[in-house]
């Protein structure tokens, strides 16, 4: 049985998108091809991270989150593969999850947006119309502050999370490597 890492790893091989595959999208396109952007480095990684949960829970729109962190990637120099894949974050099941806390968040700094209108929207699958209508009330500008402190919050967490997780498997390779040689030396 491998282990949790061995397995996120190859789910994200499969599931990430190839820069191949991007190349043809005409907003990507032009940085896929542009090697540093897709490069696993200590600097790279990170940024990536922090890039796609800012764009990803901000956005909340699949089609435009991907296409976004990837530009996003490009002043940063984030790695597009990982802000890809940390879009994904937000999704049908965690996207109710997120607005709700990012309306409650944005109540607490001072707007006014009715939880109670969001729940009966959600419970009865209002109409785009319906939602249209209730975003375009009070509760846009709590929602929109709300969902902007927890991707930026999201993404500073992310950062710090993956550059210490990145130097841990850095320096978990290199003292799994030394004790190889130990052992090809018979010093072990």
């Amino acid at each position: 049985m491998s282990s949790l890492p061995h397995r996120i790893a190859r789910w994200a091989n499969r599931n990430m998108p190839k820069r191949e595959e991007l190349e043809h999208n005409r907003w990507v396109g032009p940085f896929a091809r542009r090697p540093e952007l897709w490069r696993f480095t200590r600097r790279s990684v990170p940024r990536g991270v922090a890039v796609g949960l800012l764009v990803g829970i901000f956005a909340l729109i699949p089609g435009i989150q991907i296409v976004g962190a990837a530009l996003m990637c490009v002043p940063s120099r984030g790695n597009i593969p990982i802000a890809a894949l940390m879009t994904f974050l937000s999704n049908p099941a965690t996207t109710p999850l997120i607005l709700a806390a990012s309306i409650w968040l944005g109540n607490r700094l001072g707007f006014h947006a009715d939880v109670t209108t969001f729940n009966a929207l959600m419970e009865r699958g209002a109409s785009l119309r319906e939602w249209a209508y209730w975003l375009l009330s009070d509760a846009a500008p709590a929602m929109l502050l709300g969902l902007f402190v927890i991707s930026v919050i999201a993404a500073a967490i992310g950062y710090l999370i993956s550059s210490f997780g990145w130097t841990w498997w850095i320096k978990h390779k290199r003292k799994v490597a030394l004790e190889r040689i130990r052992l090809e030396r018979g010093e072990g």
